[in-house]
């Protein structure tokens, strides 16, 4: 398993300001140096390594204000608390990159498609686009929230380590086959992604070392954390809604 601490400390050494936060950094020891990752609001969060600066999914009402502008922006979806066309350009600047899926490039110029099953290297980092998707909870339609193609879920390789931001999704199959995945942010509020015990489930098929809940407001994420017990996995509960 992988020794994964927190740390603060190691992002304010290596030279790096972290934005004002819903939760306390989480920073995780890679062969290339630490990689600190910060919540800032349901799904927005920013990576930090080796002199880089990400974005994942800045939209309202994460806020942004004052914080410094992206090297890389990664949008999952077209919804609004996953996307924010005015965040972006707000946070964006000359030279800064955008991956996201097709259906964003109507609202975010300049976007670099990448489709579900699609990788692509950005500095030392390889970003692979992972399908997201409902399989069971509908619209009252009978529709899904998310269609299987429209979404991407990403995994952000570096330094030896895999780091998966799981976006919309329950636990599809292709989540439930990914192998290696040192760090897992993953969703869970109906009825738009799934249960707790739903992404516990998933969780245990791929089982990696450290799993965050995110994008869950208005579940009780121990409900996760206790399904998981025993099961060899870490998981953290962090407030990404600046309730406690």
């Amino acid at each position: 398993m992988t020794n994964l601490p927190c740390a603060l400390a190691a992002a304010v050494v290596a030279g790096f300001a972290l934005p004002a936060a819903a939760a306390p950094a989480q920073t995780f020891q890679t062969d290339a140096g630490a990689v600190t990752i910060t919540p800032i609001y349901h799904a927005t969060a920013v990576i930090q390594a080796g002199g880089d600066r990400i974005y994942i999914d800045p939209a309202k009402p994460a806020k942004i204000d004052g914080m410094p502008p992206g090297d890389l922006i990664l949008i999952t979806d077209v919804h609004g608390d996953h996307m924010d066309s005015a965040d972006v350009s707000a946070l964006s600047k000359s030279g800064t990159a955008i991956i996201a899926p097709a259906a964003v490039q109507k609202t975010v110029a300049g976007a670099r498609v990448l489709g579900n099953g699609q990788s692509t290297m950005w500095h030392k980092w390889k970003i692979t686009a992972v399908p997201m998707y409902n399989i069971t909870h509908m619209q009252p339609s009978g529709a899904p929230y998310h269609e299987k193609g429209r979404g991407n879920g990403y995994i952000l390789a570096y330094g030896g380590k895999n780091f998966y931001f799981a976006g919309d999704t329950e636990g599809t199959p292709e989540m439930r086959a990914l192998k290696k995945i040192d760090v897992a942010f993953i969703p869970m509020n109906l009825p738009y992604t799934m249960t707790p015990g739903e992404a516990a489930d998933a969780v245990r098929a791929f089982h990696p070392d450290v799993a965050i809940p995110y994008h869950y407001k208005g579940q009780d994420i121990t409900k996760f954390r206790d399904a998981l017990n025993g099961s060899g996995i870490e998981v953290r509960l962090l407030d990404w809604y600046g309730e406690n």
